[in-house]
């Protein structure tokens, strides 16, 4: 690919910069790490937002009251949204639609339809679409895949993922169902494009899902707890479940190969169960360093020099697609074909 800009260094200008987990923080701290990617816009509709800002990040960062003003004065090559989840797909089509380049918080949005909706902006309008699944450079996760890639556990069949415990969900706009899109929009995005990523050659064929909603925690409108299993053309089941109703957890991972299985329960290091001449093996293997600030690396790389993107928007559509459709499957009680991905 041709490189996306003439530029040597592209203006970013973050769009949301509100105090939850103090994500747009995260995401300059990264940015200012990178070569080539400089903030130097901020915009948010609440004013006390844009005064943490300019402590944050220096009073030189121009601020803007809306989006819609931080485009119109052509202040930037890239934005980056950090905004509740319903505006995601909203926001980047408009920026993707005058002129620049994307990256949004995952999830990517609340439906496939959204997903593809973007992908058809950033395709219209030559622009970078992606999504912020960082996460993708997690120790633990990187390690696992190296396991599999290693062929520790020969060829993998069966993927069990679990997030939960036992906590009432916090009262505020992430266990908003309108806003947040559900209890698999958060954590279980993470984990659905962990899964996917194991297996990358995989297209998914089928999808049942299993909500409960107000088992325990009433008259929240996320769910209590929330189940995706896909069926890969492969033969690979995956399994991946998110819980706020579990008095007792199980391991985050269990991954089935046919040469041994993968054990991880979030100890610092996970365990390969396998046959070594015949004989029952097992090993700890040691998570690596997380290497976050790769994704925005990666971001410059693309845009500058023409490197390839890593996280595609295709595939943060298909989360997406697991998400939705596992839903539907629970209310409609059968199992149901997702879009051709």
């Amino acid at each position: 690919m041709s490189r996306l800009t003439n530029s040597e260094l592209v203006r970013v200008g973050l769009i949301g910069y509100g105090p939850q987990f103090g994500m747009a923080k995260n995401h300059a701290d990264y940015i200012a790490q990178t070569s080539g990617l400089k903030v130097v816009a901020v915009a948010d509709i609440n004013p006390r937002a844009l005064q943490k800002a300019r402590k944050d990040l220096g009073e030189e960062i121009l601020t803007f009251d809306s989006a819609n003003k931080m485009l119109a004065a052509d202040a930037v090559d890239m934005c980056v949204i950090i905004t509740p989840h319903n505006t995601h797909a909203r926001l980047a089509i408009q920026c993707l639609q005058a002129g620049k380049h994307v990256v949004v918080e995952k999830p990517m949005c609340l439906s496939y339809r959204e997903a593809e909706k973007m992908i058809q902006a950033a395709r219209a309008n030559e622009r970078m679409l992606t999504v912020f699944h960082n996460r993708r450079w997690d120790g633990d996760y990187m390690a696992i895949k190296k396991a599999i890639a290693d062929g520790l556990i020969g060829k993998v069949f069966h993927i069990e993922a679990y997030f939960g415990g036992w906590e009432k969900p916090r009262d505020w706009w992430r266990a908003d169902k309108a806003i947040s899109g559900g209890a698999f929009y958060d954590w279980g995005a993470h984990y659905l494009d962990w899964t996917l990523g194991l297996i990358p050659e995989a297209r998914m064929t089928h999808i049942s899902g299993f909500f409960h909603q107000d088992v325990v925690w009433k008259r929240m409108s996320n769910e209590d707890q929330v189940q995706a299993i896909v069926r890969f053309d492969t033969g690979c089941v995956a399994d991946v479940q998110v819980s706020s109703v579990a008095f007792a957890g199980r391991a985050r991972w269990r991954i089935l190969g046919t040469k041994g299985t993968i054990e991880d329960w979030s100890g610092g290091s996970f365990t390969v169960y396998t046959q070594v001449k015949g004989y029952a093996a097992e090993m700890e293997v040691d998570y690596q360093k997380s290497q976050w600030p790769e994704y925005y690396r990666n971001i410059s790389a693309h845009l500058t020099r023409g490197a390839d993107l890593i996280v595609k928007p295709e595939q943060a559509a298909r989360t997406i697609a697991i998400m939705e459709y596992a839903e539907r499957s629970s209310k409609q009680g059968r199992t149901l074909k997702p879009p051709c991905l």
